[in-house]
């Protein structure tokens, strides 16, 4: 699926600007993971585009969380190699049983994402002062960004260490900057 294409089926049942924009935040992450990782870019960045995509449909049930979200994507076509990683992603459901580096991936992207926005936002929406040592001392403060869990993050570690990790997370969302409102 082409990236102008995931965003336009979100767009269809996702309408707040800031999960939008986190949705397009993860995407940029997992597609610069599958890079890293020799995943599949485009399909990887098209799992983190949707992976929230039932988001606002649910109201808050995280017992159907992921689970909407696959009946979503097959209903609209979308294979279930996609579909599937967008369901099991619910960690309330599916903890501890994350083994492909999709999922393990998805998991520290969806977190993460939120963690380095929020670390640009305290240097007044600059991306490109954010460092790798400025998001491992953000993230090791419970109080800041304290929706981002840190142990979904920690995941990547036997993929990945953590300061190269956030590398190449800060590397992903500068290829949308643009598109987040940050410089």
């Amino acid at each position: 699926m082409e990236r102008s294409a995931a965003i336009a089926l979100l767009s269809r049942y996702v309408h707040e600007p800031g999960l939008t924009k986190h949705c397009l935040a993860t995407g940029a992450v997992m597609k610069a993971l599958a890079g890293r990782l020799g995943g599949n870019q485009k399909e990887w960045e098209t799992i983190g585009i949707l992976h929230d995509i039932d988001f606002e449909l649910i109201g808050g049930d995280m017992e159907q969380h992921g689970i909407k979200g696959d009946e979503i994507l097959r209903g609209e076509g979308i294979g279930p190699e996609i579909a599937a990683v967008v369901k099991r992603h619910n960690h309330h459901l599916f903890a501890g049983t994350y083994t492909d580096p999709v999922d393990i991936a998805l998991q520290a992207a969806d977190s993460a994402s939120g963690l380095i926005t929020a670390c640009a936002l305290v240097k007044g929406g600059r991306l490109s002062e954010v460092t790798v040592k400025t998001v491992t001392k953000k993230a090791k403060e419970k109080s800041f960004a304290a929706g981002c869990d840190r142990s979904r993050i920690a995941l990547i570690e036997p993929l990945l260490p953590l300061p190269e990790f956030y590398a190449v997370a800060i590397g992903g969302l500068m290829e949308i900057h643009g598109e987040l409102g940050l410089s």
